[in-house]
């Protein structure tokens, strides 16, 4: 779920700071306020100490009254707005008593007033002034909690996201190195330790590669093209002849951005179901194109694909019968992970055919990725014009093919 990004404004980067600079700049407006009023109704000049007694007596109470109100702001509504009814009363009350006496005091030669008169009188400007400060001070406390509250929300879902996506990305590992290691075992068993031992130095590559990544990071399709060939690399080892492979990849897919082994358990399913299902192996298909502002990766395999009239496979049968077991990571591992990290923007199909086959087909908005972050795709030998290319081959595709064609073997 997308989150609205708030950050702390500049101003309120110290709370201490902008409490300051908010009291002074509003009982100074206050008094240049009164003051200018006093004047234009030419007020004698000395006026203006009245009200700056005045104005220190409302700035000295309003300092008291944000001591108490930082211990109400955290007390349940009805006891902060309860309190706070109370404590302003007594304020107000107290604001205007001073200003009583000290009006007392500069017009007692000249007014006739009792004490409770004046203070009846002056309760308005109290109440107006002390009323909106506590108004205000609570409105930008509030706005700060809120604002606290939503940036930590932010970065706990950011957290999630990320802890989901390198839980997505840590089930691949496993899933690829039981395989792999049972195979090793086996050369190791049958005393072929040159295959266990190239074996092992190209696990230890693909691991490598695999692990300069930051789980749920980006890479360039150039890269994952780079890891998917030295994944290939083992499982040539395994199935030789039996796997095939045929890459079509526009120049301009190269530098498209995507998540970090997103391809690897597409092509291992498919080598799980296609390749060591049939005793003649099958070809994988990786296709990459750019249409409009989508990148269209496909990926499908010559296998026996998937009936889904059949009923539901028992995994205890098919490891007894040596049928591949299905784990259930693999495509719902790339489903997940897609939906982390494009939400509904994004397009995840299967497809199997009447005949036989097994489509995968991936639409993405199209990222390029920075400069920095493009490696160019890893070069093959020549082998002359790729199956199902034109002749000479094409300016468009990427010869990404091992040096084998269909029918032939290594």
């Amino acid at each position: 779920m997308a989150v609205l990004q708030i950050q702390a404004a500049p101003f309120f980067a110290s709370k201490n700071r902008a409490f300051w600079n908010l009291q002074l700049a509003g009982w100074g407006a206050a008094f240049l306020l009164r003051a200018v009023s006093a004047l234009a109704n030419q007020q004698p000049f000395d006026i203006l100490a009245l009200i700056l007694v005045t104005t220190i007596t409302g700035f000295s109470i309003s300092l008291i009254l944000s001591v108490i109100y930082r211990q109400l702001i955290q007390q349940q509504p009805l006891v902060t707005w309860g309190v706070t009814a109370v404590v302003l009363f007594f304020a107000v009350l107290l604001h205007a008593s001073i200003d009583a006496w000290v009006q007392g005091v500069y017009y007692a030669a000249t007014r006739d007033t009792t004490f409770a008169q004046r203070l009846i009188g002056l309760l308005y400007l109290p109440l107006t002034l002390l009323g909106g400060w506590s108004a205000l001070y609570y409105a930008i406390n509030f706005f700060l909690t809120v604002e606290q509250q939503a940036d930590r929300l932010e970065r706990l879902e950011a957290q999630a996201t990320a802890a989901q996506l390198a839980m997505l990305r840590y089930q691949l590992n496993p899933h690829f190195l039981f395989n792999t290691l049972n195979s090793i075992s086996t050369l190791v068993l049958l005393k072929q330790t040159e295959p266990a031992n190239a074996m092992l130095t190209r696990l230890s590559g693909f691991l490598r590669h695999t692990l300069i990544a930051e789980p749920g990071s980006q890479v360039s399709l150039a890269q994952e093209i780079e890891t998917l060939q030295l994944y290939l690399d083992i499982e040539r080892m395994r199935f030789e002849e039996r796997l095939r492979t045929r890459f079509e990849i526009e120049d301009a897919a190269l530098p498209a951005q995507l998540p970090a082994m997103l391809l690897q358990p597409l092509v291992e399913n498919a080598i799980k179901y296609a390749v060591s299902s049939q005793e003649e192996g099958a070809q994988i298909s990786l296709t990459a194109r750019v249409i409009g502002e989508r990148l269209r990766l496909t990926v499908e395999d010559t296998g026996p694909g998937v009936d889904d009239n059949a009923p539901p496979r028992d995994p205890a049968r098919d490891a007894a019968m040596g049928r591949p077991v299905s784990t259930g990571v693999g495509l719902a591992n790339i489903r997940n992970r897609l939906a982390q990290a494009y939400g509904d923007n994004h397009l995840f199909e299967t497809k199997s055919e009447a005949g036989g086959g097994f489509t995968v087909l991936i639409e993405i908005p199209f990222t390029r990725a920075d400069r920095a972050g493009e490696v160019a795709a890893p070069a093959m030998p020549d082998n002359g014009p790729e199956i199902g290319s034109p002749a000479g081959g094409s300016d468009n595709i990427v010869p990404l093919n091992p040096p084998r064609t269909i029918g032939t073997t290594a």
